[in-house]
């Protein structure tokens, strides 16, 4: 499972609200709603927000595994 709880604290750290993406960088409040409900988005997505934040990838994400029943 991909979290991005550590995207929002480092668009805080750099002051890119939400609002900023959408209109500034054309992310899409629908984009913003998956990355909120850590939904599927695209490297293209992670790639822009990399660039916008001038960050590596490791940077907006924590990445789990999660143990299928009977394993």
């Amino acid at each position: 499972m991909i979290v991005y709880n550590k995207l929002w604290d480092t668009m805080k750290k750099r002051g890119v609200s939400q609002y900023k993406l959408n209109k500034e960088y054309k992310i899409s409040f629908g984009m913003l709603d998956k990355l909120r409900k850590n939904a599927s988005v695209t490297t293209y997505t992670l790639d822009n927000l990399c660039k916008i934040l001038n960050c590596e990838l490791c940077i907006l994400q924590n990445i789990y595994l999660i143990k299928k029943m009977g394993e």
